[in-house]
């Protein structure tokens, strides 16, 4: 029985190891997606997504496993569209907004747009991030208290509430001023 249990075990063990290192090992591009591509689209996706023009060798590599080229032509046209939907200031303020960091893949014409509303949706993020950093540590700060046994030990822990209760004030304030400036 317990043979079959340690079996058992192993098994699921090795297998998800396995399925982990094939997780860590993805291309680009499946076999069967780079059979059945249509390059255009794969650069359209591509950029709309605000990868870099470099992303075409990711699919080099991965596709040349399995004997296919990529069409580059096809590829950048579909691509240059794609960047056009993706250099949008709605689609910087999104994702800024995410905490995602700006590539330098929009053409001088659409970046300052773009940028704009990056920085105007990642000044939310931070603020964002402020304040759930404050109320973690006002969370911990508590729980301590609640824990604390000596009188000393207690006053300090309420001080220092009170302080993180005046920062977690600001942080919100702040949110509440990205905010406002980001639906404008």
């Amino acid at each position: 029985m317990h043979t079959v249990i340690r079996t058992s075990l192993v098994l699921r063990l090795l297998l998800a190891g396995g399925v982990a290192a094939l997780l860590s090992a993805c291309a680009s591009m499946s076999p069967a997606e780079c059979r059945s591509a249509d390059w255009k689209e794969v650069g359209w996706q591509d950029g709309r997504q605000g990868r870099p023009r470099a992303y075409l060798e990711e699919h080099r590599e991965a596709c040349g496993k399995v004997g296919i080229t990529p069409d580059s032509a096809l590829y950048m046209e579909g691509r240059a569209a794609g960047i056009q939907a993706y250099c949008t200031p709605d689609n910087g303020r999104n994702e800024g907004r995410r905490g995602r960091s700006y590539g330098k893949v929009c053409p001088p014409e659409l970046e300052a747009g773009f940028l704009e509303g990056h920085r105007a949706g990642y000044r939310v993020y931070q603020a964002e991030q402020r304040v759930n950093n404050l109320s973690s540590q006002q969370q911990a700060k508590q729980s301590r208290l609640d824990r604390a046994t000596n009188d000393d030990e207690r006053r300090r822990l309420r001080n220092e509430l009170r302080d993180l209760d005046s920062s977690l004030l600001q942080a919100r304030n702040d949110l509440y001023y990205a905010e406002r400036q980001l639906r404008k």
